[in-house]
């Protein structure tokens, strides 16, 4: 009984209850960090000051998606996104899986070679939607494929955002007592991509594959294709759009700092004036408008963090699962990965749940005798699991906001739970076998 009013469990439960009950995710994460406070015996002042103290950790973060946001908008000024798009539908002929796989490819490069990671989708996605509905795609697919191109990249690809997870990974387990490097963890990370890629087959062959039914609902103006031949040509505005992405992409690698590399591509776009710098506001605000709801969120996910450490009850919760182990490799691996699922699922961030695992699970993982690789495996998942499928994650509200801009996709039942079913069932899986494949 006292391991079902741990603070993680319940607040975590109190989460996706309101979600479901379409609570908006912002409020939901608050009233969440509350309940997990209020279990913990915390006064009500005491859990706002911890979560607001807390916010401030995903602040980088936070900043990196709204200077993405305008980069993105900088993108539609100067026309090239819907150039892309059109010259999709124009390559696609009608081949419905063909079109999903371009999106998941640009998702995939969205994370390495030109990193601005979600910002991407709510200005490409739209244009598209037309051509979705006219091929009867199935949006939920979309989102499995958009999930798969944010999230297995980090975890397999020691580049972009995959440099920053698996630094943190390699990092945090040195620190509490076991020497890795990142070239250990993408080499043992393989392992956890081919479990996403079995997932993602599942989503569009088996799950998805039917037909769906969507009406042609009319949306913002510039988000249509345009049907004239001239505009689809490259100009010099397209060229230095994407020698600023490039630029984003060199100077985040340089510098290990999104924020940096952000700044410096719209720096090169109105410096080199492909777009006038008296746009300059507007581009800022409309980037605001793309991303910064998803950046807040983050601030908030942080804080609902910040408390649930304060709680102590990720310690004890895995002080009490330890009990259930008994001394079973299988049992172990199970209950970790479960409590990373757990913790993930509320604060909508893997990045920020290592280093709250590692100093829990690293000791556990020795003493059960599981090998560095399958360490590696156990702690990237428990941190990834999760990210599909929360509320609170980038990973769903960039689909999210890209595929309900007709007012036809729903958050949690066309986008949480198809990616929470196709991507944490597979890694789970794939995480135990490694503990006895990887010896």
């Amino acid at each position: 009984m006292e391991i079902l009013l741990n603070p993680v469990i319940v607040s975590v439960v109190v989460l996706c209850v309101l979600c479901v009950c379409r609570i908006n995710v912002l409020l939901a994460i608050i009233f969440s960090a509350i309940a997990a406070g209020i279990c913990a015996h915390m006064g009500l002042g005491d859990v706002m000051r911890v979560f607001i103290s807390g916010m401030g950790d995903n602040s980088e973060t936070a900043l990196s998606y709204i200077l993405l946001g305008a980069f993105a908008a900088a993108m539609t000024h100067t026309g090239l996104a819907p150039i892309l798009a059109k010259k999709i539908a124009n390559v696609i002929c009608g081949r419905k899986f063909l079109l999903i796989l371009i999106i998941t490819v640009m998702a995939i490069l969205s994370q390495n070679l030109i990193p601005v990671h979600i910002a991407f989708i709510p200005i490409l996605i739209p244009p598209l939607l037309h051509v979705m509905n006219k091929l009867k795609i199935d949006r939920r697919a979309v989102a499995c494929a958009l999930a798969f191109g944010l999230k297995a990249p980090y975890i397999t690809i020691p580049a972009g955002f995959g440099l920053i997870f698996q630094g943190l990974i390699a990092d945090n387990l040195t620190q509490n007592g076991m020497k890795v490097v990142v070239a250990d963890v993408w080499k043992a990370n393989w392992f956890l991509g081919l479990a996403m890629v079995v997932g993602l087959l599942y989503a569009l062959f088996i799950s998805y594959k039917k037909p769906r039914e969507y009406k042609d609902v009319e949306i913002a103006a510039d988000t249509v294709m345009t049907e004239n031949e001239e505009d689809l040509r490259f100009n010099k505005n397209h060229y230095l759009t994407l020698l600023a992405a490039f630029a984003t992409l060199g100077v985040q690698l340089w510098t290990n700092s999104l924020p940096l590399g952000a700044l410096v591509g719209l720096s090169v776009i109105f410096g080199t004036g492909a777009i006038d710098h008296k746009k300059m506001d507007k581009l800022m605000n409309e980037g605001i408008g793309l991303m910064g709801y998803v950046a807040f969120v983050m601030l908030v996910a942080a804080g609902f963090s910040m408390v649930l450490k304060q709680t102590g009850g990720v310690e004890s919760l895995v002080h009490a699962a330890t009990a259930f182990m008994c001394g079973s490799k299988m049992l172990a691996a199970t209950i970790m990965l479960a409590i990373g699922l757990f913790i993930t699922m509320g604060i909508g961030t893997s990045f920020g749940t290592i280093p709250i695992l590692a100093v829990l699970f690293v000791p556990v993982c020795a003493k059960m005798g599981f090998s560095i690789p399958a360490t590696i495996i156990i702690m990237s998942a428990a941190a990834a699991l999760g990210d599909a499928g929360s509320p609170a994650s980038d990973t769903t509200l960039g689909p999210t906001a890209g595929l309900d801009a007709d007012g036809q996709h729903n958050h949690i039942l066309d986008t949480c739970i198809p990616t929470f079913v196709h991507y944490n069932v597979p890694l789970i899986i794939f995480a135990v076998l490694a503990v006895f494949i990887f010896q």
